[in-house]
């Protein structure tokens, strides 16, 4: 009876989740010309201009300055006293793959079966009716990295844009990345996991009694069966003639030819001088994704130019020989080394719509603010594979800008007034928002 009580709730909660946000639609497309006036404008470069104007012509910016008039029938967003930021972008996430963590199974799709899967494709697994999208939008999130998770080789990411009907509509850039998950080097204990089977389990994880394999030669066979498997890649692609096509290997083929890049997700520095071999055997152009001890390793990855997307930054420190505030002080350590990163959200909990404030816990911790903003736009967009369209506030990319009240890294008066992407203002309504003012008007709140 209580299974039967528990399925029912689970099914009246994910129905009402999913009714929710009916009257949200993606904006139509505009191909008018409209000016933002008399705002702080953040380019995502490092300069800010004052008291400027952004002309966005067919989704276009077209000028950007202070010396800019308007005529008196132009359409004008009046952004005096407010703050001007390119679209924020969330650089390596499951959303729109996984709805409701650790929950229904059901809403999720960001796992495939096996260990080599280069040819998944996460784009079409990208769902746009997803709940979570509008608080993003709303938190100034404009544009996002989807990426595939599980066994060794995940499979492709692309970028998507906030704001679509369906995944086509979405897709800003496909499949721009291959992602492999880099063995862990060492076997730790406790809430982190690693620790001792049961007495008495056998097989994979161990013999009989508890008895635990050595980290370090796991962890090398699976690097050598990586390798394995990109060598007879290119072996593979480097033959005209093969009868029968591999799928596995035609998916990689940007690799080689540098039209994709190689995303690890690695944490260890071990992890990351493995990725570091695939540069020096492969050439691939490789990032870390998580990269929470890259700090001390920053000019070995400078030298060998690997860009780091680095995990949740409100988190614990890696191991307990960090300092308490390591996470807060690693984009510093990695700014002043000369090596590329972005910061990231990727708490469950909050589903990411803190990306900004990452951002501005690191501008307390070494950071300009204007560093700090440009870890979670141009550089993101960079790294992604996108900066020639997007990422900063300049002329002949698309007009994806935010209006604030505030100063977005700031969680206190950060508040989005104004969404454009590609020249759209977009809806920042969303479920969140819209229960906020159900039980404002239940409870006669004023």
């Amino acid at each position: 009876m209580k299974k039967i009580f528990l399925c029912v709730s689970v099914f009246l909660l994910l129905a009402d989740f999913l009714k929710a946000q009916e009257t949200v639609y993606p904006t139509k497309e505009f191909k008018s010309k409209f000016y933002i006036v008399n705002g702080t404008v953040h380019v995502g470069n490092g300069t800010v201009i004052e008291n400027a104007t952004v002309e966005v012509n067919n989704g276009k910016i077209v000028r950007v300055g202070s010396n800019i008039t308007t005529a008196k029938d132009d359409k004008v967003f009046d952004a005096k006293g407010k703050e001007v930021y390119p679209g924020l972008i969330l650089t390596s996430t499951d959303l729109g793959l996984k709805e409701i963590a650790n929950g229904v199974r059901g809403s999720n799709d960001y796992v495939e079966i096996g260990d080599l899967n280069p040819s998944v494709r996460s784009i079409v697994a990208y769902n746009t009716d997803s709940k979570v999208i509008g608080t993003l939008r709303a938190n100034g999130i404009l544009l996002a990295g989807i990426t595939p998770e599980g066994g060794e080789i995940s499979g492709t990411s692309s970028v998507v844009q906030l704001d679509a009907w369906n995944w086509e509509d979405a897709a800003y850039k496909y499949d721009n990345g291959i992602h492999i998950n880099m063995p862990s080097f060492i076997q730790r204990s406790g809430r982190r996991g690693g620790g001792a089977p049961p007495a008495g389990i056998t097989g994979r994880f161990g013999g009989a009694g508890g008895e635990q394999p050595d980290p370090i030669k796991l962890a090398l066979e699976k690097v050598d069966q990586l390798n394995s498997f990109f060598r007879q890649a290119k072996a593979y692609l480097q033959d005209a003639s093969h009868k029968e096509t591999n799928l596995k290997f035609e998916a990689v083929k940007g690799l080689f030819d540098k039209k994709q890049k190689l995303f690890v997700h690695a944490d260890q520095v071990k992890q990351m001088f493995a990725a570091i071999d695939f540069v020096k055997e492969f050439g691939f152009d490789v990032v870390i994704i998580g990269g929470s001890e890259s700090f001390q390793i920053a000019d070995i990855l400078k030298a060998n130019n690997i860009a780091v997307v680095l995990g949740q930054e409100h988190a614990l420190p890696a191991t307990e020989d960090d300092d308490i505030d390591q996470p807060f002080k690693t984009p510093a350590a990695l700014q002043k080394a000369g090596v590329l990163f972005a910061l990231n959200d990727t708490h469950d909990e909050s589903r990411y719509r803190n990306l900004s404030f990452n951002a501005g816990t690191a501008a307390t911790y070494g950071l300009t603010k204007e560093q700090a903003l440009q870890s979670i736009t141009l550089n993101a967009a960079t790294i992604l594979g996108i900066d020639d369209k997007t990422g900063s506030i300049e002329v002949g990319k698309d007009a994806n800008i935010i209006i604030a009240d505030g100063d977005i890294l700031d969680m206190k008066s950060s508040n989005i007034s104004y969404a454009f992407i590609q020249g759209r203002q977009v809806s920042l309504d969303n479920k969140q928002k819209q229960l906020y003012e159900r039980y404002k008007y239940k409870y006669n709140i004023k």
